[in-house]
C-alpha cells in the first residue's frame, strides 16, 4: 500500500538512507539540504513530501513497515515585496526528486500528485507556486510517463558530469588552452595541489562578503536574473554546508566558487565568479572551476557537477567555456508543471526584457 508522508512523518534515517543509496540522491535532497533552506525564512519556504510503501508481513508475525521510496525536496521563493511575490513566485527542486533505484510509475505519480496537491494548497502563506519546476541533476528517463501524468512537461536542458576519480585522466581530458592557463596560474601540473592558492580552511565572513561583489556585479551586467542577498552566502559558510574555494591576489579576493559536497559521491558548482578582465593572467574563473575538481579529487569525491550548461541548439558561451574541462555532456533535462498560465507567460517575457532578447 502505498502512503504519503509529511515532514513531520518521515522518519530522518530513513530520508538520509533513501538519499545515500539511491542513483537520483544528490545534496539537495538531504535533510541537511531542508535545514539550510529552512534556516531563511526570509528567502525560502522549503518542503518535504515523502512517498512510502507498507513492507509485507514476515514470516507470518503479522506486523510490517514503511519503507520510503521517494522523497521531494525543494523551496517556494519569497520576496518581501508583494507585488513582485505575487509575480515571481515558484516552487524549484534542484537535482531532481530522489527515488529507490526500483521506484515504480505508481509511486512517482502519486509523490508528484501530493507534491502538487501541497503546493496548490497556499497553506504557508506566500502562495501556491505560479510553476513547479525540477532541475535535474540524474537520469529521471524511466520515470517519464509517471512524470507527464501527473502533469509536469519535459525541457531539454544540458548538463556536464566530470570525473575526477582520477588525476591524470582528469587532466588529460582539458582543453589545451585550459591546460596552459592552469600551468600558467600554479606552475608545473605534478605540484598543483602544493601551489594551489585556494584554501577554505583560512576563508573568512569578509571573504566571502568580497567574493560576493563579485559575483553580484557579474549576475548585474551578465547573467541579468534575480542573485540571492548576501545573508544566503553568508549562512553557507556559517553552516559549513560545503566548501568556498577562493582565489586572491595580494590579499584580495579575485574570484572562486560555492560548492555544497554530497558526502563521497559529488561536488557541485552552485555559484563561480572571477574578475577574468581585470586580473587576465590570473585566470580566476578557470582556476575557480579546476580548484572545485581538484578538491574532489584529493578528497575522494568522485564527480563534479557543474549544475547547467544551457538548453540544446542555442547558442550559450558559459556552455563553451565549461566544455573545455572535460566533463561529460549530458541531457537529464528538467520537469515543468505550469499551474498559472497567464502568471507564467507574463513571467518570461519579464526574464526577457530583464536579459534585453
Amino acid at each position: 500500500m502505498i502512503r504519503i508522508l509529511t515532514y513531520k512523518e518521515i522518519e530522518r534515517g530513513e530520508w538520509s538512507r533513501l538519499v545515500q543509496t539511491s542513483a537520483t540522491g544528490t545534496w539537495f535532497q538531504t535533510p541537511e539540504a531542508f535545514e539550510f533552506f529552512e534556516s531563511m525564512p526570509n528567502l525560502f519556504r522549503p518542503f518535504v513530501v515523502g512517498v512510502a510503501s507498507n513492507l509485507p508481513s514476515l514470516k507470518g508475525r503479522g506486523w510490517d513497515r514503511l519503507l520510503l521510496r521517494g522523497v521531494c525536496v525543494g523551496y517556494v521563493t519569497v520576496e518581501r515585496n508583494p507585488i513582485k511575490q505575487y509575480f515571481t513566485r515558484r516552487a524549484i527542486i534542484i537535482g531532481g526528486p530522489c527515488f529507490a533505484d526500483d521506484c515504480t510509475d505508481e509511486e512517482v505519480n502519486a509523490l508528484l500528485c501530493a507534491l502538487k496537491s501541497t503546493l496548490l494548497s497556499g497553506r504557508d502563506g506566500v502562495g501556491s507556486p505560479i510553476y513547479i519546476e525540477t532541475r535535474n541533476f540524474n537520469d529521471y528517463s524511466r520515470w517519464k510517463e509517471a512524470f507527464e501524468k501527473a502533469g509536469f512537461e519535459y525541457k531539454r536542458h544540458l548538463n556536464f558530469h566530470v570525473d575526477c576519480t582520477d588525476k591524470e585522466k582528469m587532466w588529460e581530458r582539458l582543453s589545451e588552452n585550459r591546460k596552459r592557463q592552469v600551468r600558467h596560474v600554479n606552475g608545473d601540473f605534478k605540484f598543483m595541489i602544493l601551489n594551489l592558492r585556494f584554501d577554505n580552511l583560512s576563508v573568512t565572513e569578509q571573504d566571502v562578503r568580497e567574493w560576493y561583489e563579485i559575483l553580484a556585479e557579474l549576475y548585474r551586467t551578465k547573467v541579468k536574473t534575480p542573485l540571492w542577498p548576501v545573508e544566503f552566502f553568508l549562512e553557507f559558510y556559517r553552516q559549513k554546508r560545503g566548501v568556498y574555494l577562493l582565489q586572491k591576489h595580494n590579499g584580495k579576493v579575485i574570484g572562486g566558487i560555492m560548492c555544497p559536497i554530497f558526502e563521497n559521491r559529488c561536488i557541485y558548482e552552485w555559484y563561480i565568479c572571477g574578475m577574468d578582465a581585470e586580473y587576465k593572467e590570473s585566470h580566476p574563473s578557470v582556476m575557480a572551476t579546476w580548484a572545485a575538481m581538484e578538491y574532489a579529487n584529493t578528497h575522494g569525491i568522485a564527480r563534479f557537477d557543474v549544475m547547467g550548461a544551457g538548453v540544446p541548439d542555442v547558442p550559450y558561451g558559459v556552455r563553451d567555456f565549461k566544455a573545455e574541462f572535460g566533463g561529460e555532456l549530458v541531457e537529464h533535462g528538467r520537469f515543468i508543471c505550469v499551474c498559472k498560465p497567464l502568471l507564467y507567460k507574463i513571467g518570461l517575457l519579464g526574464v526577457k526584457m530583464m536579459k534585453g532578447v
